[in-house]
C-alpha cells in the first residue's frame, strides 16, 4: 500500500466525497478514484460505500485507523529529517561519535554535556580510537562523525578544524633541557597503537633530530601512558592542555618542542569529520550546532568554538 493512496483514502473518509478529497489534495477526482480502487484490489475487500456522503465500510474503518497512524508517523519522521533549526529537547535518535582518546578525554566532556542539556533525548555513543581506525569506521558507516588529527584525506568526507593542540614532550622527571639525540636513541616512547597521529609525530620528531631507530611501546590507553611515564618508563608526546589538566593527578613534567622543526611538528589541528552533509541526521545537526560548525563551511574555513576554551 502506498502512502499516497492511504492519504487519499483518509481524505475521502473525512470529506465524504471523491471530489472534495481531490480538491483538498490538489489533484483530479479520477486520480483519487484510481488510488482507492488500487487499495481495494490490494486488500481484496470493499473499503468505501459509494453513497452520499461516501463512508467507510467496517473493513474500511479498520484500515482508516491504521492508515492514520502510518501517515502520522511518516509526517513526523519527515518533519524531523527536514528540520534545520532545533528547539530544546525536541531532537531524538542515536549519535555515534568517534574520537581520538586525547580529544575524548579533554575536549568532548563539556560539549557532550551541553548537547545533553539541550537535547536530552539523543542517545550518545562514543568510540575512542586512533585517527586511521576512525576514518575506516566513518567510511563504513559505523560512526556518524569523528574527531581526527587534520583533515580527512578521502574526498567523500568533509572536515572542519575545531581545536588546535600543542604537542609537548612528557617525562616522569623535571626537564631542565631538551634531551639529546643520543639520549633519545636509548630511550623508549610510550604511545597509542599504530594509526595514532601523535605516534607519527614522534617518528617525525626523532627523524628531524637524526634518530634513525626509535623504540615505541604501545600501551593503548591514555591513563596507562601517563602512569607509565610518571613511573619513569619513558617519554610521551601529548597535547599540552591535556598534560596540564592531568599534571597534578600523575605528577608528570613537560617541555615544549625546540627549534623551527620542533615547532612545526608541535601544532596539530583536530578536525570534525563527517560524510556528506545531505545525509546528516537531526542528532548530528544538533551536535554541529553545539560545535558551532556551519554545515556549508569548507575545509579551508576554520571555526571558533565557544565551548572549546
Amino acid at each position: 500500500m502506498q502512502l499516497k493512496s492511504l492519504r487519499m483514502f483518509e481524505a475521502v473518509c473525512e470529506s465524504g466525497s471523491f471530489g472534495a478529497a481531490a480538491q483538498r489534495l490538489h489533484t483530479v477526482q479520477s486520480n483519487v478514484t484510481a488510488h482507492i480502487k488500487k487499495l481495494e484490489d490490494e486488500a481484496g475487500v470493499q473499503l468505501l460505500m459509494r453513497a452520499s456522503p461516501v463512508f467507510p465500510t467496517p473493513a474500511g474503518r479498520t484500515l482508516l485507523e491504521s492508515a492514520r497512524q502510518m501517515l502520522q508517523s511518516h509526517d513526523q519522521v519527515l518533519a524531523m529529517l527536514q528540520a534545520r533549526q532545533f528547539a530544546a529537547g525536541q531532537v531524538k535518535g542515536a549519535l555515534r561519535i568517534g574520537s581520538m582518546e586525547t580529544t575524548a578525554a579533554l575536549r568532548l566532556p563539556p560539549l557532550l554535556a551541553e548537547l545533553r542539556r539541550l537535547h536530552p533525548d539523543i542517545d550518545l555513543e562514543l568510540d575512542a580510537q586512533p585517527t586511521a581506525a576512525l576514518l575506516m569506521e566513518l567510511a563504513a558507516g559505523r560512526i556518524d562523525c569523528a574527531f581526527i588529527n587534520g583533515a580527512a584525506p578521502q574526498s567523500e568526507l568533509q572536515s572542519w578544524p575545531v581545536f588546535r593542540e600543542e604537542l609537548v614532550l612528557v617525562s616522569g622527571q623535571p626537564l631542565t633541557r631538551f634531551p639529546s639525540a643520543a639520549e633519545f636513541s636509548s630511550a623508549v616512547f610510550l604511545a597509542f597503537r599504530q594509526g595514532c597521529s601523535y605516534r607519527q609525530r614522534i617518528e617525525l620528531l626523532m627523524a628531524s633530530m637524526g634518530v634513525t631507530a626509535v623504540r615505541i611501546m604501545e600501551l593503548g590507553m591514555l591513563d596507562t601512558i601517563l602512569g607509565c611515564v610518571a613511573a619513569g618508563m619513558g617519554y610521551a608526546l601529548l597535547s599540552r592542555s591535556l598534560v596540564e589538566a592531568q599534571q597534578q593527578r600523575f605528577g608528570v613534567h613537560w617541555m615544549t618542542l625546540p627549534g623551527k622543526s620542533g615547532q612545526e611538528l608541535a601544532f596539530v589541528d583536530t578536525c570534525f569529520v563527517t560524510a556528506a552533509v545531505q545525509g546528516w541526521s537531526p542528532a548530528l545537526h544538533a551536535f554541529a550546532q553545539v560545535l558551532c560548525v556551519h554545515p556549508h563551511a569548507t575545509q579551508a574555513q576554520p571555526v571558533a568554538l565557544a565551548l572549546a576554551a
